[in-house]
């Protein structure tokens, strides 16, 4: 699997946010559909199509906040 490094946010519920897409590491797999060495055209293509884990994330910016998607889940129990 190709990997990313990237830029972003972490907040406070730990979750790191990718706020930029710095440059993508190729795997050099056939089977992997990010790589430049993936079959153009691939029938029935069945390779994978996600990333690997980020190579490096470079944390931007940090907010005591929850991040988007823990905010709705927690902020009813503070209630």
């Amino acid at each position: 699997m190709c990997r990313l490094e990237t830029e972003g946010t972490k907040y406070g519920c730990g979750h790191y946010i990718i706020t930029r897409k710095l440059r993508k590491l190729d795997c050099d797999s056939p089977w992997c559909y990010h790589s430049r060495r993936h079959r153009n055209p691939c029938p029935n293509c069945s390779c994978d199509r996600y990333y690997g884990p980020d190579a490096s994330e470079t944390v931007t910016e940090i907010r005591p906040e929850f991040c988007p998607e823990c905010y709705p889940f927690y902020n009813k129990s503070r209630r």
